[in-house]
């Protein structure tokens, strides 16, 4: 795994570009969500700011935030949560000219010409991703033990018999620390374990039953009757499926509502940015993020996620970002963030989901 996880280069601070920087400049935020004038908007990449002659590093990054001094340390703060007084770092420059440095090539290979990420590196149905799932099969086996994988789901996976087994065979194996979706994932996966059907459809067959279309109905409403999902898959018996999976491995799951739900179930979080942050909170820590067939949330959780992670111990480590849609766009449009940031696979998820457990040894 070393030979994947490339080492983390720092930049060298005693280089004349650095020693001669000024300290960044600092101002407080003039009102409640308001940044002061010549704000620093974050990147991606990791970020250092000269503090009383020191290069700090903000330790968690998010694209489009800005960076608050609290203490001895930088927080990363959406606009939003910047409360008045809070000192701000201001600065456009990215080149430590203004006390503030960018570092956008801290895992870059010396005498590598074809990154492994790449800057408009896209791709489409014709690329051939044998790399891609080595890579993958690697980077999941090392941490399942040494990170944090987090799963983002369109309600595509669930309307698959085989999928939704390959799914929950990955949860009960240890491949998945925190599942992201909305209402629909998790109400046609419970609608499949309760009543053998998703959005009426057999879940094999894929024949539509008769009022089908209650199904998914009956059970939210079901659902909603036992109190909580927990509740509903223990009352009921549910021993398959994506959610029963994780109940049964107490896998965190965070379902963002959609002007669009039905019901919702119950834990289905309707306020948009409290369920930004809940799901930030499990990005944080992630090491390895995975987005399935969902546009959105896929581009959600992609303006939430740095390059780069800084791990207990100290270390920076990269953190790998893989986009999979049968939409070209979907696929790439995260890929376009920059280097180490996405790498799109263009195929169905359903599929995508199976040949992983076959590559991963789980069948």
């Amino acid at each position: 795994m070393e030979s994947l996880l490339r080492q983390y280069t720092a930049p060298d601070f005693t280089k004349p570009q650095f020693t001669a920087a000024p300290d960044a400049t600092l101002r407080p935020a003039p009102l409640d969500g308001v940044a002061p004038e010549q704000y620093h908007a974050m990147s991606i990449f990791p970020e250092y700011f000269k503090v009383d002659g020191r290069w700090l590093l903000a330790q968690e990054s998010r694209m489009d935030c800005v960076p608050v001094l609290k203490g001895d340390a930088i927080e990363v703060c959406e606009f939003r949560r910047l409360k008045q007084g809070d000192m701000v770092f201001c600065g456009r420059t990215e080149d430590a000219s203004e006390g503030i440095y960018v570092h956008p090539d801290g895992f870059r290979e010396t005498g590598n010409t074809e990154e492994v990420f790449a800057f408009r590196h896209n791709r489409s149905r014709e690329t051939a991703f044998s790399r891609d799932y080595d890579e993958l099969y690697r980077v999941l086996a090392h941490d399942r033990d040494h990170g944090k994988i987090v799963w983002v789901m369109g309600p595509a996976v669930a309307f698959d018999y085989d999928s939704r087994k390959a799914f929950a065979k990955l949860v009960k194996a240890g491949y998945v620390h925190a599942v992201m979706a909305g209402n629909a994932l998790a109400t046609h996966d419970l609608e499949a374990s309760y009543l053998g059907t998703a959005l009426g459809q057999d879940i094999y067959t894929q024949r539509n039953q008769p009022n089908g279309h209650y199904n998914h109905l009956d059970t939210i409403n079901r659902v909603k009757l036992h109190g909580s999902i927990a509740d509903f898959v223990r009352e009921e018996n549910i021993t398959e499926g994506i959610i029963a999976a994780c109940v049964e491995k107490q896998v965190p799951f965070v379902l963002a509502g959609s002007i669009r739900d039905d019901g919702p179930l119950p834990p289905v979080i309707g306020n948009v940015y409290e369920a930004q942050d809940r799901m930030r909170d499990q990005i944080r820590s992630a090491t390895t993020v995975i987005c399935l067939a969902t546009t959105l949330h896929s581009i959600a959780t992609g303006n939430m996620t740095p390059s780069f992670r800084v791990m207990a111990d100290g270390t920076v480590r990269q953190v790998y970002f893989y986009c999979v849609d049968i939409s070209e766009f979907t696929a790439n449009k995260l890929s376009d963030r920059g280097s180490l940031a996405a790498r799109a696979i263009v195929t169905n998820a359903q599929d995508f989901v199976v040949h992983v457990v076959k590559g991963l040894g789980l069948e």
